[in-house]
C-alpha cells in the first residue's frame, strides 16, 4: 500500500495579490484610497502567509525524507507520469520506482507540483513500497489542494530503503 505525507501551500496566492493590487490602483496622487491600502496590505500579509506555509510543506517533506534510516539516492530510479486533475480537482501524478537492489526495497519520492515557471505550487512525499528486485512499482501521488492552470510534477528528491 502506497502511504502519502502532504502539506500544501495557497499557490493561488499570486494571483491575489496582484488581483488586490491592481483593484487598488492610486487616484493620481501618489496615494492609494484607504479601502485600497488595508486591501493590498491584507493581500501581502495572505501572500507572506502562503510562502510560509509552502515553506513549512518543503521542510516537513525534507523531514520526513531525513527520517529514513540507511537510505541511498534513487532519484534516477524514479519516472513521473504526466499530471492529470483528478475528480476533486486535485493534481495527481503516477510514480513509477524501479528497483536496481538485489532484495526488494521501499521508496520515499518528494514530488514537487509547479507551474510552467518552476513556481512550487506544492509538494507531496508518496511511498513505494516492497518493489521486488530488479522490479518496478507504482504510487500516485495527488497535491493537497487543488491546483490550476498548467501544472508540472517534477522529482524532488527520492530515496530507495
Amino acid at each position: 500500500m502506497a502511504g502519502q505525507w502532504m502539506r500544501g501551500a495557497a499557490g493561488t496566492v499570486l494571483a491575489v495579490v496582484v488581483g488586490v493590487a491592481a483593484a487598488g490602483c492610486s487616484d493620481g496622487s501618489g496615494k492609494g484610497s484607504g479601502a485600497a491600502s488595508k486591501a493590498a496590505s491584507a493581500a501581502s500579509s495572505l501572500a507572506s502567509k502562503g510562502a510560509d506555509v509552502l515553506a513549512s510543506a518543503s521542510a516537513e517533506a525534507g523531514r520526513k525524507l531525513g527520517e529514513i534510516k540507511n537510505g541511498v539516492n534513487a532519484k534516477e530510479d524514479v519516472k513521473l507520469g504526466s499530471p492529470a486533475t483528478d475528480g476533486d480537482g486535485r493534481a495527481a501524478v503516477k510514480v513509477t520506482a524501479r528497483n536496481t537492489a538485489d532484495s526488494a526495497k521501499s521508496f520515499a519520492v518528494q514530488v514537487n507540483f509547479t507551474d510552467p515557471s518552476g513556481n512550487l505550487l506544492d509538494v507531496v512525499v508518496v511511498t513505494v513500497d516492497n518493489v521486488a528486485a530488479g522490479a518496478t512499482g507504482d504510487a500516485t501521488a495527488t497535491s493537497n489542494r487543488k491546483l490550476t492552470g498548467d501544472v508540472r510534477a517534477a522529482v524532488g528528491r527520492a530515496v530507495r530503503h
